[in-house]
Parts: C-alpha cells; sequence; structure tokens
C-alpha cells in the first residue's frame, strides 16, 4: 500500500524510516502528536464504539459492577477502571447508571494518555496506568485493539518476515520472525507456506492485558473488543485505520487511528501463565457481546404494541431505546464483538452472566 503523505504529523524524517509496525503505530497514536493524545472530540470523533452508541452500555456495565459487588461480599469500597477512557463517557454513564448506595462506595477511575477533559466528574480519578491492589471491576472496551503489534508476512520462500512500514504507509518485508514472537505464531496463528499470508503477532497485548488483570486483588476484568479465535484466524491479517468515521489505510502518522482485531483467546491464557507455580485461577469466559448484554437485560425486544395507546411517550421512549439495543447486539457489527471476562478471586465469571430476570429473581 502507498497513500499519500498528506496531513503527516510525525516526527521530521519520520515518514522516510523503515520501522516494525509496533514502533511504527506506537508513535502514531501515543507519541507527543499522537492520534490519541490530540484534538478535543476524542476518539468518538472518529469512530463509533458501544459506549458512543447508546447509554444502554454504561448501563450494562454499571449492572455487571453491581453483580461483582454482590459477589465481592459488597466491600466498603468498590473499584471501576475503564482501560482507555476516551474523554471518560464510559465510567461517567456507569457512575450515573449506578444505585446511589453502591455509587457511594465506588471509586472510579478513568486510564487515558490524553489530558483530562475539562469538567469530568470530581469523582473520577485520571490516570496513566490503573492503580494496584483493586477490588471491583476493570473494563477494557476497545482498548487491546489499539495496542500495538508487530505484523508478519509469508515470503516467497514461505519464511515469515516482519513487515516494515514508512510513515507514508508503505510497506516492505524485513528480517525473519524469531525468538518469542516466532513462538507466539507457532502456538496461536500458526502461517502455512503460502506467500501473502500475514498475521497480527499479539504477544504485546497479551502481556498488557496480564498486566492490567494484575491490578485487580479480587472481581473481573472484562476485556470487549473485535476478536478472533485460533480456530479462524483471518489469512491476511485485519489491520486497518479509521478516520472521521470511515475505515481507511493504516498510515501510521497520527492522522488516523490504527487498529487489528484481537487474537483473544491468547489474552486469555496471559493471566494463568503469570500466576504462582501450582495455583490454578478461576476460569476465564469468552461471549459474544449479544449474548453477554442480553444476560445484563440489554435484549432489544420492541415495547407491546397496546403501549402505544395507553402512553404513546413512553411507548416512544421504549422503542428508541430497543433500537439502541439493537444496534448494540445486531450481528455484523457490534454484537460481533467479544467478551473476554476474567475473574480473579473466587468469582465464577458465568454466573455473573446468568439472564438478567433470572438474576433479579435471586
Amino acid at each position: 500500500m502507498t497513500p499519500g503523505t498528506a496531513g503527516f504529523r510525525g516526527s521530521p524524517g519520520a515518514h522516510e524510516q523503515w520501522r516494525g509496525w509496533r514502533e511504527a503505530a506506537h508513535e502514531a497514536l501515543y507519541g507527543p502528536e499522537g492520534f490519541y493524545r490530540v484534538g478535543p472530540a476524542g476518539p468518538a470523533g472518529h469512530f463509533r464504539t458501544s459506549v458512543h452508541a447508546s447509554p444502554l452500555f454504561a448501563g450494562a456495565v454499571a449492572r455487571l459492577l453491581c453483580r461483582v459487588d454482590e459477589a465481592l461480599g459488597r466491600p466498603a469500597v468498590l473499584d471501576f477502571v475503564d482501560m482507555a477512557a476516551g474523554r471518560g463517557e464510559l465510567v461517567t454513564g456507569v457512575l450515573a447508571a449506578l444505585p446511589a448506595e453502591v455509587a457511594a462506595r465506588t471509586r472510579a477511575y478513568a486510564v487515558e494518555v490524553a489530558a483530562r477533559p475539562a469538567g469530568l466528574d470530581h469523582r473520577i480519578e485520571w490516570l496513566r496506568e490503573p492503580p494496584r491492589g483493586l477490588t471491583g471491576l476493570l473494563f477494557a472496551n476497545e482498548w487491546l485493539d489499539n495496542v500495538p503489534v508487530e505484523v508478519a508476512e509469508v515470503d516467497a520462500a514461505g519464511v515469515a518476515r516482519r513487515v516494515l512500514v514508512r510513515g507514508d504507509g508503505a510497506e516492505r518485508l524485513g528480517e525473519p520472525v524469531a525468538g518469542a514472537e516466532a513462538e507466539w505464531l507457532a502456538r496461536w496463528w500458526p502461517l502455512t507456506g503460502e506467500e501473502g499470508l500475514r498475521a497480527e503477532i499479539g504477544l504485546p497485548r497479551d502481556e498488557a492485558w496480564a498486566a492490567a488483570v494484575a491490578a485487580l486483588d479480587a472481581g473481573l476484568a472484562v476485556a470487549a473488543d473485535y476478536a478472533h479465535t485460533r480456530a479462524a484466524r483471518p489469512p491476511f491479517g485485519t489491520l486497518t485505520g479509521f478516520r472521521e468515521g470511515r475505515e481507511t489505510e493504516p498510515v501510521p502518522d497520527g492522522s488516523c487511528d490504527i487498529t487489528a482485531h484481537v487474537a483473544l483467546d491468547a489474552c486469555a491464557t496471559a493471566h494463568t501463565a503469570r500466576c504462582a507455580p501450582g495455583y490454578a485461577p478461576p476460569d476465564a469466559l469468552m461471549r459474544p457481546q449479544r449474548e453477554a448484554l442480553h444476560a445484563l437485560g440489554v435484549t432489544g425486544a420492541r415495547p407491546p404494541l397496546a403501549l402505544a395507546s395507553t402512553d404513546p411517550a413512553a411507548y416512544v421512549r421504549a422503542l428508541a431505546s430497543a433500537s439502541q439495543a439493537a444496534e448494540l447486539t445486531a450481528p455484523g457489527g457490534l454484537g460481533d464483538f467479544w467478551w473476554l471476562l476474567q475473574p480473579v478471586g473466587a468469582l465464577d465469571a458465568a454466573a455473573l452472566l446468568v439472564d438478567v430476570a433470572d438474576h433479579e429473581e435471586q
């Protein structure tokens, strides 16, 4: 790919440097002039996430936090961490949706590289990294897909090589993939010898996820992202860009988001690998977003037509809510996200996602 250099914001000469995608994307996203550091609108100005689609999403996360609270025995201090918080939209919505008694005990954190937005709720602590020793829920919505990774491509001789990129998006093949990265590929994304096959080497995401989970002493960590598993890896990878609401070429110049789907099954094992010998952590759980949200009360069911006659305003509100819920759970869209639920301590992830009606009867 050879897109032009219009709008290039990188460091002088960076468009002429050949670097691995991990280094190039990290500077483009998180450097001094990076995509996630500049612009008042934040990510919402360029792409639509579940958080931006509807307040129902924050309401579902608040409901999950309440279930974690119950499972932990209602601790005196309940922590909620919004990883990759953007401009604090999710954590703000979660606090607003919590019952007053739970909100009074909740200590809220937003983790983001950008500066704290003006006017953010004073109850929210704005940090570069999550604190340690947490008890509660850590929620990472569309974070891991923006943890930069190396890209590998099979050459004409059948060798997987690192893909190098310039600041204008031009690519060439570099050295063969070796060491821990080659081991990761062999285990999680094996490439045949067919020329042109590509993979994103998810090792940095495994490490980032394990570090985030380690912030919890007890509770639940959730990653929600576009993802794939070893049984169905995309043959040519998923690296892409987004700018002003549209998909675009992934050009590492700071002008666009750079993202790739997550090998979430690999991330799920990373926490276990860091546990002390002899300790068996609770089982992680992976569920499509539509199933997770259905269990948390976001179903998209249309209101009964009779309500239009008895309470027209309520019917219109319920219809709008159903439309938003349908977007959050739609096949081919946000509903195709996967949720990884990683419990820490004596929590059962599956029990936290029982149907909302069944849960409220208990």
